[in-house]
């Protein structure tokens, strides 16, 4: 007769599980908490302390430590050696060990946890029952995960066992999940102790991509453990093909630009950098201004915004080429029109507004880069004026609205803004003057389509990082800029304040420097 151990502390469908074995001639052994719930069912169950002929201790920390748990567990079927070595103890081999961890992960996200309580949640003898019945894969089925259920019975069912294949497939599942078990432990464990030369990590495949940046690389997209709002890899998508490397990209540097916004907001984006954006009174005003911002750059391009896309936003959107439209909801109606484009990729994200900082990490060759993510914006004020010329209310709120677009733009970055309205903008320049000529001309580019003077607009202008000289304040001047908004902090900023101070320009110090590389 097969013998399965049971201790599992996720216990969601363990009772029909063990019932099947029972029901197929297996014999169940169990522990603590499983016993009881497996007994309460009618199940004949027999206690561990049974097998071991020693009583659970320590307030159960110690109850499957025992040779004729490992031994049984570990020893190898095809040993003679081994064999006679059981029998002489009095060991009877365990077939199937049945197994998932105490909550660690739940138990120290707790808000009140102390460090006792994590300490108890610290398994001890699951990780080594895993280990064991995983190292023996030959002759035991490991089982951690409640979705295998259904296919170690069906397999027993048709075959009187698991096939081979299938338990080394499971000891490779066994042995993640006590070294991500193991991974929690450590990093928690670590803090405590004040300790920071490790790093680990812990990612899911979400899904293989047809390529990288380019046909020839390979790519995957990986999610983290934890659910964040602005994330792709939570994202519900409702209509097109598959998300590609580029995509993906693209599509978060958008929703880093959403997050920064409460009003109705949209953008448009290419490569990384906004190539429109704008506020509006809904969703129809800001896609209307965002695409009239630069209608040439669009093509091809990614549109988010914070509000839903109702039927008339998705009849504008539709004629142009989008690659991806991003909102936190579509009306019945918007997909309709939308979804007549099958591979337009609509994608309803969760953006429940949250300051929590986390870590973001990029690769080096040999190495890893971690950083906290860059998600505070100090608002704009009047009192951070340097200059003799003060701002008004229309270009402070432009002012404030520069600065959050031109944080997420590649430095050096230069933005060109006008009644919430991106009008230019000039990125990853390798130096801020190129990146200002850039910004202006695309603005005096849109004002001359228009009909207007670009010098009597009233634009204002928001620069990533000091000025290092009064090159671009002189610039902006010719362009009739009206207002600047940097973070300050050059050697030279007394000469591009006086240079605003000669063209009776407002510039704003915020003291907070956004490079994005």
């Amino acid at each position: 007769m097969k013998r399965a151990l049971f201790s599992v502390s996720d216990k969601a469908g363990v009772v029909e599980f063990a019932a099947q074995l029972e029901s197929l001639g297996w014999e169940i052994i169990a522990t603590g908490g499983t016993m009881k719930l497996l007994q309460e069912a009618g199940l004949k169950i027999i206690n561990i302390s049974e097998v071991t002929g020693f009583p659970e201790i320590c307030d159960g920390r110690v109850k499957t430590l025992h040779p004729k748990v490992h031994g049984a567990l570990l020893g190898r079927r095809d040993l003679e050696s081994h064999r006679q070595q059981l029998k002489e103890n009095g060991i009877e081999y365990i077939d199937m060990v049945c197994v998932n961890l105490y909550p660690f992960r739940q138990t120290i996200a707790r808000p009140d946890v102390t460090m006792d309580d994590a300490i108890e949640n610290i398994d001890i003898g699951g990780p080594s029952m895993l280990r064991s019945a995983a190292k023996n894969w030959k002759s035991v089925t490991v089982v951690c995960d409640p979705s295998d259920y259904a296919m170690v019975i069906d397999e027993i069912k048709a075959s009187g066992d698991t096939a081979p294949e299938t338990r080394l497939k499971l000891s490779a599942k066994a042995y993640t999940h006590t070294a991500e078990y193991d991974m929690m432990i450590s990093t928690y464990m670590r803090k405590q102790a004040g300790l920071n030369e490790k790093l680990f990590l812990e990612y899911d495949l979400k899904q293989g991509l047809r390529y990288g940046e380019n046909p020839h690389q390979e790519a995957k997209f990986y999610a983290a453990m934890d659910k964040v709002p602005f994330s792709l890899a939570t994202a519900e998508q409702l209509n097109g093909k598959e998300l590609s490397y580029n995509n993906i990209q693209d599509a978060n540097a958008a929703l880093n630009i959403v997050r920064e916004f409460d009003e109705p907001f949209c953008v448009g984006l290419k490569h990384m950098n906004p190539c429109g954006a704008a506020v509006g009174k809904d969703v129809v005003d800001a896609w209307k201004k965002t695409f009239e911002a630069d209608k040439v750059s669009i093509f091809g391009g990614i549109v988010a915004t914070n509000q839903e896309i109702n039927k008339e936003a998705a009849e504008l959107m539709k004629p142009v080429f989008l690659e991806i439209i991003m909102a936190p909801s579509f009306s019945a109606e918007a997909l309709e029109v939308l979804c007549t484009k099958k591979n337009l990729r609509l994608l309803k994200v969760d953006m429940t507004k949250d300051s929590t900082p986390r870590m973001q990490y990029v690769s080096v060759n040999g190495g890893l880069l971690a950083q906290n993510q860059d998600i505070n914006t100090v608002e704009v004020k009047p009192e951070m004026c340097v200059t003799e010329t003060k701002p008004c209310d229309s270009m402070l709120s432009d002012l404030n609205f520069a600065w959050r677009i031109v944080k997420h733009i590649k430095s050096n970055a230069i933005v060109v803004v006008k009644d919430g309205v991106t009008m230019g903008v000039g990125a990853g320049q390798m130096n801020r003057i190129g990146s200002a000529e850039i910004a202006l001309k695309q603005a005096e580019a849109t004002c001359n389509e228009r009909g207007i003077d670009v010098k009597n607009v009233g634009l204002v202008m928001g620069s990533d990082a000091f000025f290092p000289f009064d090159d671009c304040v002189t610039l902006a001047a010719e362009y009739g800029v009206k207002a600047i908004v940097q973070p300050g902090g050059s050697i030279r900023d007394n000469d591009s304040i006086v240079k605003a101070n000669e063209n009776h320009i407002a510039m704003l110090f915020t003291g907070m420097r956004h490079f994005k590389h």
